[in-house]
């Protein structure tokens, strides 16, 4: 026999698991706020996943230097991860050297640290830089696209095949909005990354004492309150593109752009889209793992009459403003249990559920083991119970 009652639970702000499951679910709007003059844009908040709403988000698109972030994403990896260090120094190859498009202007032969390089193509997209990066980390740049389409993969972006590590024109290099909040989303979660990415003016010092400056092409950080990064790209094919990420009042939104008109226009509608989701949205922390379920759970045949009960499961969920009476907890539990329970054994389950729909489901465990009563516990009970001493 099961009952339904409602509990009461600590809360805290806390990270919501399955945010590329989130990702790919629906948008919270189904449609945008404003028309947009772009192929293809999306609004997420990177913690949870939740999408706020997206326009032509699963087109598949090039999306030009943007790509990079897959690059940066992976060399972050690798520098926490300690398969290398931002200290280690790298020649730059013939290859490297030789690409086109926005550079750092490396030497065939030169020697930089991976700091450097790191710093310069997220500063400044240099393309000479990431395939330096990328021939270092895996060996060669055809390895390291590998290693970047096995990442995709894991992300969930099913709809990406890259082809470089630069988002230079590629013949069936491709991603959509969606892939690449998906990645840009992953990326928030690197600290190194931010040691970088609000770098506005820096002068790249090349082995031979020559300097090239590096300028910031993410023009919101200087001009959006909060935002700290992340990629800008751009060619005739893929138009003007960006992801943005702004942090304000403890929430972070991540702005996807592609295929606007121009730079300025690729600007503006990501600061649009980030206000519209700042004024409108919050994050509402509705449960926190190792919270208590108020009362306890009546235990039959045990050496204790009863158990207390945690939540097992972190809940954070996007919400419009106002919207938070709209969600509610609904404790699914039995009327006892029989002994022995193991510490952590699910007992039951907390439905969360906003506007009258089943949002997620968390399992509630016993907090501690009951084992069974042995005869020693029975007789202790029955005295006890007669009020013996």
């Amino acid at each position: 026999m099961w009952r339904k009652l409602c509990v009461c639970i600590v809360c805290a702000l806390v990270a919501l698991p399955g945010a590329a499951d989130a990702l790919s679910a629906g948008a919270l709007e189904s449609g945008s706020p404003a028309r947009y003059n772009c192929a293809a844009a999306m609004l997420v908040e990177p913690v949870s996943g939740q999408v706020i709403f997206a326009v032509n988000a699963d087109e598949k698109r090039p999306v030009a230097s943007v790509t990079k972030i897959m690059t940066i994403l992976l060399a972050c990896e690798a520098i926490e991860n300690e398969a290398i260090s931002l200290d280690d120094r790298v020649q730059v190859s013939a290859n490297a050297a030789g690409m086109g498009g926005s550079q750092a202007l490396l030497d065939a032969g030169e020697t930089q640290t991976v700091g450097e390089l790191l710093k310069s193509v997220i500063v400044g997209s240099a393309n000479d830089s990431a395939v330096a990066l990328a021939e270092y980390i895996a060996g060669s740049a055809p390895l390291f696209v590998d290693r970047m389409n096995r990442r995709a993969a894991e992300l969930g972006m099913a709809d990406t095949v890259f082809v470089n590590c630069t988002g230079l024109p590629a013949e069936g290099q491709h991603t959509t909005a969606r892939d690449v909040a998906a990645m840009a989303s992953e990326l928030t979660k690197h600290e190194v990354y931010y040691d970088y990415s609000t770098v506005w003016l820096e002068d790249f010092v090349h082995e031979s004492g020559r300097v090239t400056t590096l300028t910031n092409t993410n023009k919101l950080v200087r001009q959006y309150d909060g935002c700290d990064g992340i990629k800008t790209g751009s060619t005739n094919e893929a138009g003007y593109c960006m992801a943005a990420s702004a942090r304000r009042g403890g929430m972070r939104l991540v702005a996807v752009v592609l295929g606007a008109a121009s730079g300025k226009e690729r600007f503006s509608i990501a600061a649009k889209m980030m206000d519209y989701g700042f004024a409108n949205y919050r994050l509402y922390p509705v449960a926190e793992k190792g919270a208590r379920v108020r009362g306890a759970m009546p235990v039959e045949g045990g050496c204790a009459d009863s158990v207390a009960l945690l939540l097992d499961g972190d809940l954070t969920l996007l919400v419009k403003k106002g919207g938070e009476a709209d969600i509610s907890l609904e404790a699914e539990l039995p009327e006892s249990v029989t002994a022995p329970v193991g510490e952590g054994e699910v007992i039951g389950y907390v439905s969360v559920r906003k506007d009258g729909e089943t949002v997620a489901r968390l399992p509630i465990v016993a907090a501690s083991a009951v084992p069974v009563r042995g005869l020693g516990d029975a007789l202790r009970h029955v005295f006890d119970k007669w009020g013996f001493q």
